[in-house]
């Protein structure tokens, strides 16, 4: 079992930045891929950025050049840098770690991300 606790969202204005961290703990071990999801109102949930064990990133062409992320294994957290955030990423961001032995897929329980024009 593997538990997922967001924070760093917030009300920030267009162009601004912001950083989301995740902190997992449990069986942490058992952490392979890690990822940023958001789901905007009215909208289904999208995958924002992943980072496997293996330190590679994949981001959404949405968010490429703008946003990072990372993951410091030795804390069990991950993080997500945003900047020049615009309106239109505006959503709950969600955090989300898939394990293997024993298998399982996580979640957080989301942080608000609200950027006004």
């Amino acid at each position: 079992q593997v538990s997922l606790v967001e924070s760093g969202g917030g009300l920030v204005q267009a162009g601004e930045s912001l950083r989301l961290s995740c902190t997992a703990s449990g069986s942490v071990l058992s952490i392979r891929t890690m990822g940023w999801h958001r789901q905007a109102p009215g909208k289904q949930r999208e995958l924002v950025a992943i980072i496997p064990f293996d330190g590679t990133t994949h981001y959404a062409d949405s968010v490429k050049g703008r946003f990072t992320i990372s993951r410091d294994n030795a804390k069990n957290t991950m993080y997500l840098q945003m900047n020049s955030l615009k309106p239109e990423d505006t959503a709950v961001y969600y955090c989300n770690a898939v394990c293997v032995l024993p298998s399982g897929d996580y979640w957080g329980q989301g942080t608000q991300v609200t950027v006004s024009s």
